[in-house]
């Protein structure tokens, strides 16, 4: 099937320079047309703001569930992320009903002392690294404490995740698929014992369970699969997001020093900060039916890959995109995705999120570099490696 040709902006995700600040290539590729075809990537990349939130709310022409278009899924995979309305719906529901029964202000405090117990020991520190000592603990605390269960070790779980999260640029890398399967079934024998423990679990798994007892079959295995990977990808995108807000705080002193001294700001603060650099670079959908998108028509079956950190920048929704404004209202940006496939965790997120911030805010000197920063080699999750810092005295 003859398509548009291929853009002459190259995009490698994977590209060193694109990897540590990947906002020049997408505003290239923005400028060059709303929407353009990859060839290694075997689909459509939508950059604009208004296309990306398009493509998140019409299910009806792009499909998230493969299996509209006579495509196989493994049995496993069939979450409240893969499943299209309406068949989405009762799975949703069950787990928007249980997190609003959550009490998050309560979460929230526990995440900062959290926060708080651990910068107390980092402090001191010449050097110290950011994913491994502040943020994967406290994301994989947060996630636990959510769900009412406790957490598994951390070093094992860190595998775990990486290897999932890697899976996620299978297209990219087919070696990557077969281990992140094989993590998933790991992982969903876990999340399985939580729901066929004796006894009610707390939290939100605790709720979901006694809202579905009764429930077929078919909606017990999707509530399964649900929560594994609210689990998994609530941990991964907390943790990636987390890394991020320090990195963009420790090359922005001044903004450090408004959130210090206007809490007031702290919520909006952190909304901008996930704007600017968020967690989750884009997601694919398959179009159901020849589509007019971007001036261009997408066949059926074609896939189209909303980019949304491209999406983020956009100028013809966000004045001075490239800027970190901390007042910025509104801020409808896609950090955690949009609709009715967004991350369940979004409003936890931002809430472990402002913990850190007010955490940070009680330390007496402000955090900066303290050696080189390594980017993960991941094309869905924009996350670090490492990220060595410390607090100036």
């Amino acid at each position: 099937m003859a398509v548009t040709p291929t853009c002459p902006v190259h995009y490698d995700p994977l590209d060193e320079a694109t990897l540590a600040d990947p906002y020049p290539v997408l505003a290239a590729l923005r400028a060059h047309a709303p929407l353009v075809w990859h060839d290694t990537m075997e689909c459509w990349l939508v950059t604009g703001y208004d296309d990306c939130v398009r493509v998140l709310r019409d299910h009806e022409s792009f499909a998230r569930d493969p299996r509209r278009l006579g495509r196989t899924v493994p049995e496993a995979s069939l979450s409240v992320q893969v499943l299209d309305p309406p068949h989405q719906a009762a799975v949703r529901s069950a787990f928007m009903t249980s997190l609003r029964a959550q009490d998050l202000s309560a979460l929230q405090e526990r995440a900062r002392r959290d926060f708080a117990a651990r910068l107390e020991v980092l402090a001191p520190r010449p050097v110290w690294d950011v994913m491994c000592e502040l943020a994967q603990p406290v994301a994989l605390n947060a996630i636990a404490d959510l769900l009412g269960v406790s957490p598994p070790p951390l070093s094992a779980w860190v595998k775990v995740s990486d290897t999932i999260m890697r899976s996620m640029d299978g297209g990219l890398n087919p070696d990557l698929v077969e281990p992140g399967r094989r993590a998933r079934e790991e992982l969903s024998e876990l999340v399985t014992s939580w729901f066929t423990a004796t006894g009610s679990p707390a939290g939100l798994l605790g709720h979901v369970r006694a809202r579905t007892t009764d429930a077929g079959p078919e909606l017990a295995r999707y509530v399964v699969h649900t929560a594994r990977v609210m689990f998994q990808g609530g941990y991964s995108t907390l943790a990636a997001a987390i890394g991020n807000c320090v990195d963009t705080l420790v090359h922005n002193p001044p903004a450090q020093r408004v959130l210090r001294e206007a809490p007031q700001l702290r919520a909006t603060g952190v909304d901008e900060l996930v704007r600017y650099d968020g967690p989750v670079q884009g997601t694919t959908r398959l179009a159901a039916d020849d589509v007019l998108l971007g001036g261009r028509t997408v066949h059926r079956g074609e896939k189209v890959t909303v980019l949304f950190q491209a999406a983020n920048r956009d100028p013809a929704c966000f004045e001075h995109p490239d800027r970190l404004v901390l007042d910025r209202s509104p801020n409808r940006h896609l950090g955690y995705g949009w609709g009715t496939h967004a991350c369940l965790g979004t409003t936890v997120a931002q809430r472990v999120l402002v913990a850190l911030v007010d955490a940070l805010a009680d330390q007496p000197g402000l955090l900066q570099a303290a050696g080189v920063a390594r980017r993960r080699n991941t094309a869905t999750m924009r996350a670090f490696d490492q990220l060595p810092v410390t607090f100036q005295p």
